[in-house]
């Protein structure tokens, strides 16, 4: 696939001579015709690599004005901001889109809205998909992902594919890191959903007000007027992106517990076999009867209904979809239980608000008692890790402190500043032992919840990436076959 540099220029100005056969920001990914990014990281700078890239047959350089480019035969495409050119640029090169795109933001829940919403179109009848932190996944195949915002030529190469095989309806999770970085801009979205802030990331945007800027860019500056904001206004936040959506003429729907929601969650109740709530809605009030467990998937699915809604759904063919969603990988995900009888489930809480919802949900279906596996990640916000134990320590009748992803840090130390505030939980470093030790205790009717990793298959320690998957662990402890048919 070849396009002229003025094409991706997005101008009469520029080389028509001049082909492009590609786009990225890693010199070693440089093929004869591609343009390189030569961008300044946090931990290495795309320029000191120009030279490389150029030797490898680069035919222009997208980096900040006054760059060196050692050939003066290679254009540089000077602009002050890059990142945002970059992602431009992609859009411009990968330029079939589905029809419907929208995205999702928010600490907790992203994911298993976004699938929800990609179940409900199906469900309805859509080509439907969804790219974030469970990869790509459509009718046509399942493909892994790494970061929850994609790079901007891989989303927009994975946008163009998904149009290529008749997708027409597209879910986005939209991360902070990905909105402050500028990988969603050139995506036309239809609809925005926000479903709530809290402490998150503080390594990154050190303040929360940092924060809760980055995740407003989606709404201040992505959404054109016209398009609609579908907000959780549960939270302060949410009354802030409320109020940003309004300001900027966007079609505003409101959805949560709160009374003035549009779209509200009224009468929820856990049940054995999942749960039933009720969503109130112009003047009606539908009943909603899920086999999926936890209050907050309730505010995940609500959102989700809104989303479909925003982008042109009628509201009783949506709400007759629910009943047939199931769940997300690693989330709240039940994968079996002992021979006693205790209920083992994977999470992916890593943040203190999702180790208090997912804790809190699973006391609404009334556990005879509650254990809780966890750890926090290394080389990222340390202030969360007392905020956790405590409460595990609050909410759990057992606490087990582990490993998860200690990175470059020690791992003892990590477990020390969770133990600081929980210190009757039991701590054991080694994350299979430690599900090993949980499992073993349980007891008919009660309830494991091994928390952080969820869909993840790996631990990283140092530089390296084992291979280690909560859910894979727990079928070997509970005696099922694992994908691979084995024991």
């Amino acid at each position: 696939m070849t396009v002229s540099l003025s094409q991706l220029l997005g101008a009469s100005a520029g080389s028509d001579t001049i082909l492009i056969t590609g786009i990225t920001a890693d010199s070693r990914r440089v093929q004869p015709g591609s343009l390189f990014v030569a961008i300044p990281g946090t931990k290495v700078d795309g320029r000191d690599f120009i030279p490389a890239a150029i030797e490898a047959g680069a035919s222009a350089i997208l980096s900040l004005p006054g760059t060196p480019v050692p050939d003066p035969s290679v254009p540089l495409i000077a602009d002050n901001n890059p990142r945002r050119r970059y992602a431009d640029m992609a859009a411009r090169f990968y330029a079939s889109h589905p029809d419907v795109q929208v995205a999702i933001t928010g600490t907790n829940g992203k994911t298993s809205v976004a699938d929800f919403l990609r179940q409900i179109w199906s469900g309805l009848g859509y080509d439907a998909a969804s790219v974030g932190t469970l990869g790509v996944r459509s009718q046509h195949h399942n493909a892994p992902g790494g970061l929850t915002t994609p790079d901007p030529m891989a989303l927009h190469k994975n946008l163009s594919a998904l149009s290529d095989v008749g997708v027409t309806h597209c879910a986005l999770e939209a991360s902070s890191h990905g909105l402050d970085q500028y990988r969603l801009d050139g995506v036309s979205l239809k609809a925005a959903g926000f479903t709530n802030l809290t402490r998150d990331h503080m390594d990154y945007h050190k303040t929360e007000q940092g924060y809760l800027f980055a995740k407003a860019r989606l709404f201040g500056e992505l959404l054109a007027p016209g398009s609609t904001a579908v907000v959780n206004i549960d939270s302060r936040a949410g009354k802030l992106i409320e109020d940003l959506a309004w300001g900027r003429g966007l079609h505003t729907l409101t959805v949560g517990r709160d009374e003035n929601a549009a779209l509200r969650l009224m009468d929820q109740e856990g049940r054995p076999d999942g749960q039933a709530f009720s969503i109130g809605y112009q003047g009606h009030v539908y009943p909603v009867d899920v086999r999926l467990f936890g209050a907050f998937q309730a505010e995940n699915i609500v959102l989700a209904v809104g989303l479909a809604i925003g982008t042109g759904a009628d509201v009783d063919k949506v709400l007759a979809t629910l009943s047939h969603l199931t769940g997300v990988p690693g989330r709240m995900e039940l994968i079996g239980r002992t021979t006693k009888g205790g209920a083992v489930y994977v999470d992916y809480a890593h943040t203190p608000d999702g180790l208090k919802n997912v804790l809190e949900s699973a006391r609404a279906h009334n556990p005879a008692g509650l254990s809780v596996v966890f750890g926090c990640g290394g080389d990222r916000d340390a202030g969360k890790r007392p905020q956790m134990g405590k409460l595990a320590a609050d909410l759990a009748d057992r606490v087990y402190v582990t490993d998860d992803n200690p990175r470059s840090e020690e791992a003892s130390v990590i477990r020390s500043e969770i133990l600081a505030a929980c210190p009757d939980a039991i701590e054991i470093g080694d994350r299979a032992q430690a599900i090993a030790a949980a499992i073993e205790a349980l007891e008919e009717n009660d309830m494991l919840i091994v928390a952080g990793k969820g869909h993840e298959e790996g631990q990283t320690v140092g530089d390296t990436v084992l291979p280690f998957s909560d859910i894979e662990v727990v079928k070997l402890l509970l005696g099922q076959r694992t994908h691979s048919g084995e024991k």
